[in-house]
């Protein structure tokens, strides 16, 4: 008779429907302790994000000639004789005399040079670094690279590199919005199981990942893309909270 009385169908439907319930209830109840802790507490990581501008650009050209051993003297004088008219061009060009620093001219090996166990030929290079915070004035001289070739320099030029200086400063602000945020989140989750958010109790902070703009290349232990001007800077935060 109990067996007929299973067989029906609105029996049985109503007993998947509530087996279901039941199911679900366990699910939801174990992902709520899974985030709360033993010791009532609740355990969440919050982030924030904002968007900057780079404050100081970095450009590096490498002024460089080759030459086998008898030209080797004559090289080292057109490196240091170039350099020197670099330097003056991007002085009529803005850049502050200050914000110029070259280095030692130095001589190597071009081992790119299959001599066949011939003559050696050598590279003799020195670079010329720009660090100016005129960002755009830097981002337009090394878009316009092709006017220092056509003047007849060998140059290598890098690419520009652009920081945000102010970074400490603003990761301090960004970490108190994470564990704001942080707070929300435990919010809603003890608030599903009926209780209520404390007082934080622990907190700690995360990586930080200053990338280009709509970029998703983060990196686990944090990232620094210096490839753009305008970036987007993000924060972790871990926080513990007292639940009630």
């Amino acid at each position: 008779m109990f067996k007929d009385f299973i067989d029906r169908p609105s029996v049985a439907a109503a007993l998947v429907v509530g087996g279901a319930l039941v199911l679900t209830g366990i699910i939801f109840s174990s992902a709520f302790v899974a985030a709360r802790g033993s010791d009532d507490t609740i355990s969440v990581t919050g982030s924030a994000k904002t968007s900057i501008k780079a404050d100081q650009a970095k450009w590096t050209i490498e002024v460089y000639r080759s030459a086998m051993q008898e030209g080797l003297q004559a090289a080292y004088g057109q490196v240091g004789n170039d350099a020197t008219a670099l330097k003056a061009y991007f002085k009529t060009q803005g850049i502050a005399e200050e914000a110029i620093v070259t280095n030692t001219i130095t001589g190597d090996q071009d081992w790119s040079y299959q001599n066949n166990g011939g003559p050696i030929r050598y590279r003799v290079h020195q670079d010329i670094t720009i660090t100016s915070e005129d960002v755009e004035k830097v981002q337009g001289l090394a878009q316009n690279v092709t006017a220092l070739i056509t003047r007849g320099y060998s140059i290598n030029p890098h690419q520009p590199e652009y920081y945000v200086t102010t970074l400490p400063e603003l990761r301090v602000s960004l970490l108190g919005e994470a564990i704001t945020d942080a707070k929300t989140r435990a919010q809603e989750i003890a608030k599903s199981g009926g209780s209520s958010v404390g007082k934080i109790k622990t907190s700690s902070s995360g990586v930080v990942q200053v990338m280009a703009p709509n970029s998703t290349n983060v990196e686990d232990y944090g990232s620094y893309d210096t490839s753009t001007i305008e970036k987007e800077v993000s924060v972790t935060a871990r926080a513990t909270f007292l639940v009630r």
